[in-house]
């Protein structure tokens, strides 16, 4: 059967109200697109972050559709989980370096990710008071009592605009996987040890709808060994990061907008610092110069070649000795996350929130200054390695090289 084709249509000439009308819509566009221009370059960064980032500043993600004609990919109901941390919980940096090998792994097989719908939270890096498991409860009971929904830290949506995900909790997941149990051997596999490109170029693997991966028991994140070569690299680290839950990047927003111009300092102590003895009894510790580059005499003389005097400083870090950073105030205005309760408080449930809206504000100092350099051009307040597994050293206190001469705070 022959398809039909519209007839064509002889062009009229343009009446000269028409075409001054024509000219009007054109020029009105125009001038829109600029002033969405202008916008967008308005709200630059420092810190470097995906693109996705300035789009979630200005408009509302749609909520993606998910069917049965799409693929899945499956890791496990808690991240790093089965494996040594399934009971330990690891740190928000550690499960989000997971978390994002998955989703490069999704999108390497260009395949719907099925998030865990939960983040189990670190007691140690939890002041909020909401982790009160019975001894008598079960242990999903204890798991929800030491978690909190993936939902109330990123914004899914968002994050589906660039690997489409769904969350293990939702009724589009029951459909796929009891789809995919109905089907057997012709909807899901279940593997381990198999390597992302034998995922896609293997027709077994390839047409079924659910992938069900065994990850590395280590940590989900030993499946992205290649971390150095950035050529492997599909997500940067600022990706999770900027795909905040819409809550905590409007706090973020409001608090940045109260500090107006301002430089930002992550000063990570607390876990860090802390030193075990030798079978001498002699104190030893992984960063041997963190303790002294972290304190504020020690800061001041640091910084002072990268913030001027009279800037405001915004500090985020796990020092909990109250005052610690006080001395800093005698070159710079210093303000602390804390200093917006206002804002904050009807908003935190637990630390990861208030630490993922501190890192927003973070991005958009000015000036940005890390605890370690993770990146050539970063600056950093120690050069001790961030990672060091196992090299114990004896602390140092003292600066003997000269290259940052001790002063009297103030002088």
């Amino acid at each position: 059967m022959a398809t039909m084709q519209p007839k064509p249509v002889k062009a009229k000439p343009l009446k000269t109200r028409s075409l001054i009308f024509t000219l009007l819509i054109c020029s009105s566009g125009i001038a829109f697109l600029y002033l969405v221009s202008s916008l967008v370059s308005t709200h630059g960064f420092s810190f470097p972050a995906p693109r996705l980032f300035y789009r979630a500043l200005h408009h509302k993600p749609q909520r993606r559709l998910h069917t049965l004609h799409d693929k899945y990919l499956y890791w496990g109901y808690r991240i790093d989980c089965p494996g040594k941390h399934c009971d330990s919980c690891e740190g928000l940096g550690h499960q989000e370096s997971s978390l994002r090998c998955a989703l490069e792994e999704a999108m390497f097989l260009n395949r719907t990710f099925v998030m865990p719908s939960r983040m189990c939270i670190n007691p140690i890096h939890n002041k909020k008071g909401i982790l009160h498991p019975s001894s008598n409860a079960s242990s999903e009971a204890r798991w929800a009592s030491s978690s909190c929904s993936m939902d109330s830290l990123y914004d899914i949506d968002l994050i589906s605009e660039t690997i489409p995900v769904m969350l293990d909790n939702s009724k589009d997941w029951y459909r796929v996987h009891s789809t995919a149990m109905k089907l057997g051997a012709r909807g899901v596999a279940h593997v381990e040890g198999v390597s992302r490109l034998g995922l896609k170029e293997d027709a077994a693997y390839s047409n079924l709808l659910l992938i069900n991966r065994t990850a590395s028991p280590l940590s989900w994140f030993v499946e992205c060994k290649d971390r150095h070569n950035h050529s492997a690299i599909q997500l940067s680290y600022a990706f999770l990061p900027s795909m905040a839950a819409g809550p905590l990047r409007d706090a973020a927003e409001k608090i940045k907008a109260l500090l107006g111009d301002y430089d930002g300092m992550h000063v990570r102590r607390g876990d860090k610092i802390k030193n075990r003895k030798d079978r001498f009894g002699v104190a030893r510790s992984l960063h041997p110069h963190l303790d002294r580059d972290t304190r504020p005499e020690f800061i001041l003389c640091r910084i002072e070649k990268w913030v001027p005097t009279g800037r405001t400083l915004f500090i985020a870090s796990n020092e909990k000795t109250p005052g610690f950073f006080a001395p800093l105030s005698v070159r710079y205005k210093l303000a602390y996350s804390s200093n917006y309760s206002e804002i904050l408080d009807p908003l935190i449930q637990n630390n990861y929130q208030l630490f993922m809206i501190e890192r927003l504000i973070l991005m958009g100092a000015k000036t940005l200054i890390k605890t370690y350099k993770e990146d050539d051009g970063d600056l950093s307040l120690t050069d001790d390695p961030k990672k060091n597994t196992n090299n114990w050293q004896i602390p140092e206190y003292t600066m003997e090289d000269g290259s940052c001469p001790i002063r009297k705070v103030g002088t």
